[in-house]
Order: structure tokens, then C-alpha cells, then sequence
């Protein structure tokens, strides 16, 4: 495996990113990883490893890099979670588009990756940014996978649900059934959405786990059954639209 931690320059600044991808066999599919909000750390860098392990050219951003470079939640402090929803709250769809442009701009150059070949993968907070981000870029996304993500489904006028109509590519949904983020109501309001808009997509309940159950420093929340289910999800989901023949 090839590893790097390098700079992505955005219209924003310097976006620190890990990019992990096979040694050979190239050039590979590109999958953009987006990250939870306690923030870029070695467990998603493994996590990352586990898809390059199979084939992709793996990319994945610090996207809180315009106001800070390394955060990454360490304790459950009160303190420290008021900081991380600040971060959190930091991004948006804007934010999306344009960390997505610098990602895509980035594969065009690099000689591994086919950037012909784009999927991406969301978890939590970042379950609303593959969809903002296959809307933004519908021409270039060929499927997105969502995590238990969070917020699906809002009042705001950019909310993920409202995307389903520009959305083309093949979309998984990973819903836990314990989810405060992502409620049942939520989930079906974004059901009705993808069906009305013609958008191709999966949604599937997790029963019994709760919010972050993928994660395995997850202290009580990891659940290993589910979250090997997730990894057989994605790999399935890459290889139909990014793997096989056109």
C-alpha cells in the first residue's frame, strides 16, 4: 500500500488530506471519504486502508482545515463536544462544493487513480455532504454511500433530502435504528424524496445498534455484526459502479 498525508488546495486554503491506495494494479477507481465529526484520526485512516486494501484510490480530507489542521475528538468532554459541533457547523453544502472541486481536481492529476471512476462514502455528519456533493457534481459522482447520517432531512432550503431530484447515481443508506440524528420520520421524509426525484437507492435499517456503530474505538457503541454488514454494502456498491465494465 502507497500512503501520503499531503496538502489539497482549495479556494479556501490548504486542505490536509490522507491518500492511501494499492502499490499496483493501477490506475484505481476513486472513492472521497468524507469523515465523521469528531474529526480526521488513525481510525478512519484504517478504515481508509480497508477500501484501498481492495482496489481504490482512497482520499480523505480534514475538512475542518479552514479553522483548524489536527482536531480530532480525544475525550467526550463537554467542553470538547462544544467545540466540535462549532467545527461541525463551520460546514455546508458551499463547503462541500468546494472541498469536492479540490478532491476531483486533485485524482485528474494523479496517475493511480481513474477519475473516470468516482464514488464516495459519508458517515454521520457527512451523510448530508455526499449528497450535496453528488448533486453538485452529478457528471462526476458514480454512487455515494451514507453512513448513519445525520440531518437528513431539514427545514433548510439546502437540506439533503431537496437534493434527491439531482441526484443520478446509485445512493446506499446505513440507518441505525437507535438514532437521535436521524430519526425514523427523518429517514422516511428522505425515502419519499428519493422515490419522487428518481434518484436509484438503497435505504437499510440497522436494528439495535446506535449512532456510530462502524466505529471500532466506539466504546459501547461498536457493534462488529453491523458494521461488517456496512463493509459488505460498500464493497458491493463500489464494485457494481465503479469496478465493472461500462
Amino acid at each position: 500500500m502507497i500512503e501520503h498525508h499531503i496538502d489539497i488546495p482549495t479556494a479556501d486554503g490548504a486542505m490536509n488530506s490522507f491518500v492511501v491506495h494499492p502499490e499496483e494494479g493501477g490506475p484505481h477507481p476513486v472513492v472521497l471519504f468524507y469523515m465523521d465529526a469528531p474529526g480526521k484520526r488513525e481510525e478512519l485512516h484504517d478504515m481508509a486502508r480497508r477500501l484501498a486494501a481492495v482496489g481504490y484510490f482512497v482520499v480523505l480530507p480534514n475538512l475542518y482545515y479552514r479553522r483548524e489542521r489536527d482536531f480530532w475528538l480525544k475525550e467526550r468532554t463537554e467542553a470538547a463536544l462544544a467545540h466540535m459541533f462549532t467545527l461541525m457547523d463551520s460546514l455546508d453544502a458551499a463547503t462541500t462544493a468546494c472541498d469536492t472541486r479540490a478532491m476531483l481536481q486533485f485524482v485528474d492529476t494523479q496517475p493511480h487513480a481513474n477519475a473516470r471512476r468516482v464514488g464516495a462514502v459519508g458517515y454521520c455528519m457527512s451523510g448530508p455532504f455526499v449528497m450535496w456533493a453528488a448533486a453538485a457534481f452529478a457528471d462526476r459522482l458514480r454512487c455515494i454511500a451514507s453512513i448513519h447520517g445525520a440531518n437528513m432531512a431539514t427545514a433548510a432550503t439546502d437540506s439533503p433530502h431537496r437534493m434527491a431530484p439531482r441526484i443520478r447515481c446509485e445512493s446506499y443508506f446505513a440507518c441505525a435504528e437507535i438514532d437521535k440524528w436521524a430519526p425514523p420520520a427523518d429517514i422516511a421524509q428522505l425515502q419519499e424524496a428519493l422515490q419522487a426525484g428518481g434518484t436509484p437507492h438503497r435505504i437499510e435499517w440497522y436494528p439495535e445498534v446506535e449512532h456510530g456503530f462502524v466505529f471500532p474505538l466506539r466504546a459501547g457503541v461498536y457493534n462488529r455484526a453491523a458494521a461488517e454488514r456496512h463493509w459488505e454494502r460498500l464493497f458491493s456498491l463500489f464494485a457494481r459502479n465503479l469496478q465493472a465494465p461500462d
